[in-house]
């Protein structure tokens, strides 16, 4: 039975779950508001009454936005589908090493201030006598000024790394390999699930994860597991999972979005799916271009024309060339998408692409400034710093990044505790030749 005040939450969530998908909620708000005030009510009924009335609320935009792989397909715009893969071995193998070791290094460099506002972090910056865009793993500062956020641990900052440390931005990568090298390129929806149980502990997963996990315990099944009762269903988990496909697809942005959509699926719907796959499309491009603009396109071709993630995606390709500075850009995602939680999915894809675009070849400035942006610092430092890191490859990746990871990555994933990184680029590259064979 869900307790009165884990009710509330749920329904706090939902309630802006459906906002955002431009549902009317006034009547229901008023409804949640009244039940609220009357503790004499029995309000685990009402609350679950509640809970049936605003699933049932019509959507405006639910047929641009669909969740079927066949539906998303239909609503794409075109391709490319597959870019010519020209690369000898030795290159691709450089490039998933750089993959592995920028998502390290850009996960390393969000730890510390996961969850802090670019406010927040600019204040830390400026108290460490380093003022401007962030440029380097963050400095520790053992005395922090009275009113000043301390960073979450000394062992993630800079002259104290001494590997990566582990996080679910990593757990899911490597859970990606072991799925592909377990059940090959045609894996379902079914062994994701399955993997989970087995190699994931329950309490190292959060939000929808958490959810999805929940009710495949409780017997729901694949893609009903992602939508019960789970507020958290178009947030960033599904984004972070991406790119294990997008590796494992080099040139061939088509099958990794739809290896993403199969893994997405389980926890995921809507926008949280098109992160999945808009993310592992990217790398996939990623792996065959430098042209940072075409990488984007090429993601955004894989998810539906008219959802408002594609329209996020294409607000940032005409901000970049409007304003010079990040920080302008910056800006305008803070007017338009700082209503999301800082968890969703919208929001921090946009501070992926904000560093992608301004940073272009220079990868400290791409983590730096997806960091740098807040929110969900961790997750978008991963992310942009893994399609930085592949289309870079390792071999151009600053040794002041890279070698405090000490070529090792630590994992809560069952047979992934400790990780030689250039091993799992080495594993990728087996998994790519039979994806793409």
């Amino acid at each position: 039975m869900t307790h009165p005040t884990e009710w509330e939450e749920l329904i706090r969530l939902e309630l802006l779950q459906r906002r955002e998908e431009g549902c009317d909620t006034g009547s229901v708000q008023r409804r949640f508001e009244a039940i609220r005030g009357r503790p004499e009510l029995d309000q685990a009924a009402a609350y679950e009454e509640l809970w049936a009335t605003i699933e049932a609320l019509p959507s405006p935009r639910e047929a641009q936005e669909p969740s079927t792989l066949e539906a998303i397909r239909a609503r794409r715009p075109p391709g490319p589908r597959r870019l010519k893969l020209d690369l000898s071995e030795e290159e691709l193998r450089d490039k998933l090493y750089g993959a592995w070791l920028g998502r390290a290094a850009g996960c390393m460099l969000g730890k510390p201030v996961e969850g802090w506002t670019k406010a927040d972090i600019d204040a830390y910056l400026q108290g460490a006598g380093e003022p401007g865009t962030l440029s380097a793993y963050f400095p520790w500062i053992e005395a922090v000024p009275e009113g000043q956020r301390r960073l979450h641990q000394k062992a993630w900052t800079r002259g104290h790394i001494t590997h990566a440390a582990r996080d679910d931005d990593t757990d899911y990568t490597l859970l990606g390999l072991h799925i592909l090298e377990t059940y090959g390129p045609d894996f379902s929806s079914q062994d994701v699930a399955q993997t989970w149980l087995a190699r994931l502990p329950y309490h190292c997963v959060y939000t929808a994860e958490r959810v999805a996990y929940r009710n495949l315990v409780l017997g729901l099944q694949p893609p009903a597991c992602a939508s019960y009762r789970n507020p958290y269903r178009e947030w960033i988990g599904a984004q972070i999972r991406a790119d294990g496909w997008g590796y494992a697809a080099p040139g061939w942005p088509e099958k990794a979005a739809e290896m993403a959509f199969r893994d997405a699926c389980i926890s995921h719907v809507k926008n949280g799916i098109y992160g999945e796959m808009f993310v592992a499309a990217m790398l996939a491009a990623a792996a065959v271009t430098d042209d940072i603009e075409a990488i984007i396109r090429c993601g955004q071709s894989e998810i539906p024309a008219e959802s408002r993630l594609s329209e996020a995606i294409d607000d940032l390709l005409t901000w970049s060339r409007e304003v010079d500075d990040w920080e302008a850009c910056w800006e305008r995602i803070q007017a338009k998408f700082g209503h999301y939680h800082p968890v969703h999915t919208i929001n921090n894809a946009a501070l992926v692409l904000l560093g992608l675009l301004y940073g272009r070849d220079d990868f400290g400035r791409v983590v730096g400034i997806a960091v740098h942006g807040g929110w969900d610092t961790d997750c978008n430092g991963a992310t942009a710093g893994s399609i930085a890191g592949l289309r870079m490859g390792a071999k151009r990746l600053p040794e002041e990044w890279i070698g405090p990871l000490n070529d090792r990555l630590e994992s809560i994933v069952v047979g992934f505790a400790d990780n030689r990184i250039s091993d799992l680029a080495e594993r990728t590259l087996a998994v790519a030749r039979r994806v793409i064979g």
